[in-house]
């Protein structure tokens, strides 16, 4: 006898062999039990999920004499008549190869012919979807009103290209996927049939494979099985289905991940280049990201990827080094790559450029990527990395130990002293001079413009001086030295014009230069010059409108320069205030609160 392939082997017989599926069973096992069959039945779902050995178990039990349990008994005169291939009580038909209106016509007529050996006559038109619209419309009328004795079971991977009035004429039942679980159960009662051992590992790789499709799953265990005359493993699955290297693909992925964008390029030229298939080391990639979302994100990863220890062990650890908007990100690019390789003419160029994109974050301007890229500078800095701050000064996190960041300080003031030593050779950088326009020949006094005056942290004067290049150097590396180290109290500021009661502009024009001079930062001095100034009864107040800017100057950093450059004015802490406009004051507040205790029996309105 001819070998047979195990998915023909296996294919279940009784309703009872059918792996999941129960919402179907069911109904069927009941309509045979209750004799209440109807006309028309419509199969449709993903392919290897049991339509048409389902169709066939249907039909040869609706003709048993003795059914048992919504099955054919295989015992009785009808089964036996309907073993015969010669029997034309049941008709498969193949709609992909005859989808035309004469094919349709026939069997509108040969319809009308009764039974021979059952009692009805059944026809499983298989992948429907493929008959013509003059098809379709030849076989309408007969399978809204065919004979008494007429079954038409229709079934279909791609519902959505039936006509509508075609699926209104049917019982619909929709197959589902089936679970990795049940598929690795089947399979092991199909090896343990044949004989053939096996790792556990191996099974779970199997049934990973065929996605939800017994079929699949038998077809890749067919030629597993004949691939070693011995124990099967994890590893002779891998080299069947022509996977990569699990290392290789992970060391990849981990490059990607770690945004190395050099050691990911060189990483998938070596694979492209040993004659890897773009779209397996596609698919294996998106696997292995996969395989860390699932390791990321759910508890019981280990049992659901089903993962040998060592393999399970790489993921995880690369998944816990990996944030999740970073994750997200890549295997969207990913699968982007995956649907337009479908039509490119350069699948190599197309999966290079998607690897290059997704290992430099810097260069996505991606919701996910952005995301991605604060978390990480987040976990940077969390963990003491060197940074550079906003004021172009050299930071460290206090958990990075001294030496380290005394190293890494002095190398960053020693660079940026040549670059100024280099770039700036006429010029010195005086804190004296401020930027104004050329025709102007001092700078506007604060008066004229309105108590506020801009300083330019960047701008070089006009003014030029003369010192050597050795010891503008020094001079640079010290007074940049002298700014990193110093705190804010210890910055001694030069000499500003004091504060004039009563002349609100000039008191602000004043304060925005002690400010200036005391906070190396711009953003203290940003906020700073948008507040609104008025002399009253309380003494100077500062007003700002925006609640954000009011609790970022009343931080206690913040509090503490801004009280320092009032000191330099001669304003003491007492003698000034900021407000939150629309606020009452804590003394208002507080004398609010006196009057309604005073006076408990009277309404006391607030305008």
């Amino acid at each position: 006898m001819a070998y047979l392939a195990l998915y023909r082997m296996f294919r279940p017989t009784t309703l009872g062999d059918v792996v999941r599926q129960e919402h179907i069973v069911t109904v069927l096992k009941n309509q045979i039990d209750t004799g209440r069959i109807g006309h028309a039945y419509l199969f449709c779902g993903p392919r290897g999920t049991g339509k048409t050995s389902i169709a066939k178990i249907f039909a040869a039990a609706i003709n048993c004499e003795t059914p048992m349990d919504g099955s054919p008994c295989g015992k009785c005169a009808a089964c036996r008549a309907l073993k015969d291939p010669s029997n034309l009580d049941i008709t498969e038909i193949d709609a992909a190869s005859n989808n035309g209106v004469d094919e349709m016509r026939d069997l509108r007529e040969k319809v009308q012919y009764p039974p021979v050996a059952g009692r009805y006559k059944v026809y499983i038109i298989d992948e429907v979807h493929m008959l013509s619209p003059g098809a379709f419309n030849a076989l309408l009328k007969t399978l809204e009103e065919p004979p008494a004795h007429a079954v038409f079971i229709l079934a279909t991977t791609e519902s959505q290209k039936i006509p509508a009035t075609i699926l209104s004429r049917c019982m619909r039942f929709d197959f589902k996927l089936i679970p990795q679980k049940d598929l690795e159960t089947r399979l092991r009662y199909v090896f343990d049939q044949i004989g053939k051992t096996y790792d556990d590992e191996a099974i779970a790789a199997i049934a990973r494979a065929g996605a939800g499709s017994v079929r699949d799953m038998l077809s890749i265990a067919d030629t597993c099985a004949s691939y070693t005359t011995g124990k099967l493993t994890y590893a002779d699955v891998n080299t069947v289905l022509g996977n990569a290297d699990f290392q290789q693909v992970a060391t990849l992925c981990r490059a990607i991940l770690a945004s190395d964008a050099g050691g990911a390029f060189e990483g998938a030229e070596n694979f492209l280049s040993a004659g890897k298939s773009v779209g397996m080391l596609l698919k294996d990639v998106m696997n292995f990201l996969n395989a860390c979302a699932v390791a990321k994100t759910c508890r019981d990863g280990k049992n659901i990827l089903a993962f040998p220890d060592d393999m399970y062990a790489e993921v995880a650890a690369v998944a816990k080094n990996t944030d999740g908007h970073r994750l997200l990100r890549v295997t969207e690019i990913f699968a982007d790559v995956e649907m337009d390789l479908k039509y490119s003419t350069s699948p190599r160029i197309l999966f290079e450029t998607a690897v290059l994109k997704a290992s430099m974050p810097s260069a996505d301007y991606d919701i996910e990527a952005l995301l991605g890229r604060i978390a990480e500078l987040e976990k940077k800095i969390g963990n003491g990395v060197f940074v550079k701050n906003e004021g172009g000064m050299s930071a460290t996190n206090e958990k990075m130990p001294v030496t380290t960041a005394r190293k890494g300080q002095e190398e960053n003031l020693q660079r940026e002293s040549n670059f100024a030593a280099e770039k700036t050779p006429e010029y010195a950088l005086d804190e004296e001079y401020i930027d104004v326009p050329p025709e102007m020949d001092a700078p506007p006094d604060e008066a004229e413009m309105g108590g506020s005056v801009y300083f330019d942290p960047s701008f070089v004067p006009r003014k030029p001086v003369a010192p050597s290049p050795i010891t503008r150097k020094q001079e640079m590396h010290s007074s940049t030295h002298t700014q990193t180290t110093a705190t804010a109290s210890e910055v001694a500021p030069r000499a500003v014009k004091p504060a004039q009661k009563g002349d609100a502009k000039a008191t602000f024009g004043s304060f925005l230069r002690s400010i200036r001079k005391i906070a190396r930062s711009g953003v203290l001095l940003t906020l700073c010059m948008d507040l609104d100034s008025e002399y009253e009864e309380d003494g100077f107040i500062l007003y700002t409108s925006s609640d954000t800017i009011y609790r970022s100057l009343t931080k206690p950093d913040h509090a503490a320069l801004i009280e320092q450059a009032f000191a330099v004015i001669g304003i003491d802490a007492s003698g000034y205030a900021v407000r939150l406009r629309g606020k009452q004051s804590d003394n208002f507040n507080k004398s609010l609160n006196e009057l309604k205790e005073t006076f408990g029996g009277v309404n006391i309105d607030v305008k």
